[in-house]
């Protein structure tokens, strides 16, 4: 039996990078995948169709998650799709660097908006199914950033820290209703926006981790799935470092 069967699992962000690797590790894991980006691109379509491929119920959505009405909108069609969110992964989220003598405050509240609010607005909206079912896992994509910092990105930082925050005050108020809430902290991971910088700027990241190498979506994806399942079912208000141990 995969550790998803009979699941549904709604992620945000989803189109590509770690977004698309916890689509597809879930769906191989058996759960039905509904997921959300910006648009409905080629990027959506070709994820759409490598889902179903695998043999599982998947749909793609445009939503915009920093959106509260768009949010609510998008996740009751969803509901009315697929019956019922067992998990949600709010993975959508952007970076705006820059240091802050020099940061706009459309830098902050873009950042802001779409990495945090977000969470909110999903979380807000899957609620009432989640509490009608008595069950649910909530998984939301932190860094550890939000853990330990970083100069030139007070913006990021503040949006990821807010998540683990927030991921730890949902556990308790949801909690009595078997709905359980915990955040993943990734470092430094290999997808196609890492994977343009200098090599020797990777190097410098690399010397940084102990297991000396960037990590893998599918790593952080596999996470997702054991915080999803029901392996993880007394496991509340935590965050998860995967990071190759570069946060100890």
């Amino acid at each position: 039996m995969k550790l998803l069967d009979g699941k549904t699992v709604l992620i945000t962000g989803a189109a590509r990078g770690i977004g698309r690797a916890i689509s597809v590790v879930c769906a191989k894991n058996g759960a039905n995948v509904a997921f959300t980006d910006l648009s409905f691109d080629d990027n959506m379509k070709s994820l759409e169709k490598e889902l179903n491929d695998l043999g599982i119920k998947a749909k793609g959505y445009a939503s915009n998650a920093s959106k509260f009405d768009d949010c609510q909108t998008t996740v009751d069609q969803i509901v009315k799709d697929f019956g019922r969110v067992d998990a949600l992964v709010n993975n959508a989220g952007i970076t705006r660097d820059n240091l802050l003598m020099r940061m706009t405050e459309e830098q902050w509240d873009l950042v802001i908006n779409v990495n945090l609010k977000s969470v909110f607005n999903m979380t807000k909206a899957v609620q009432k199914t989640m509490l009608s079912q008595r069950s649910g896992s909530i998984v939301n994509i932190s860094s550890v950033v939000g853990v330990g910092g970083n100069a030139g990105q007070s913006n990021y930082s503040a949006s990821k820290a807010g998540i683990i925050g927030f991921s730890k005050s949902i556990a308790k108020e949801l909690g009595a209703r078997n709905v359980r809430c915990n955040a993943i902290a990734p470092g430094f991971i290999v997808t196609d926006m890492t994977a343009t910088l200098p090599e020797d700027v990777k190097t410098g990241w690399y010397n940084k981790i102990p297991l000396k190498r960037g990590g893998l979506p599918e790593e952080v994806a596999n996470t997702v799935v054991y915080l999803a399942s029901d392996l993880s079912s007394y496991v509340s208000g935590q965050t998860i470092n995967v990071c190759g141990g570069m946060q100890t």
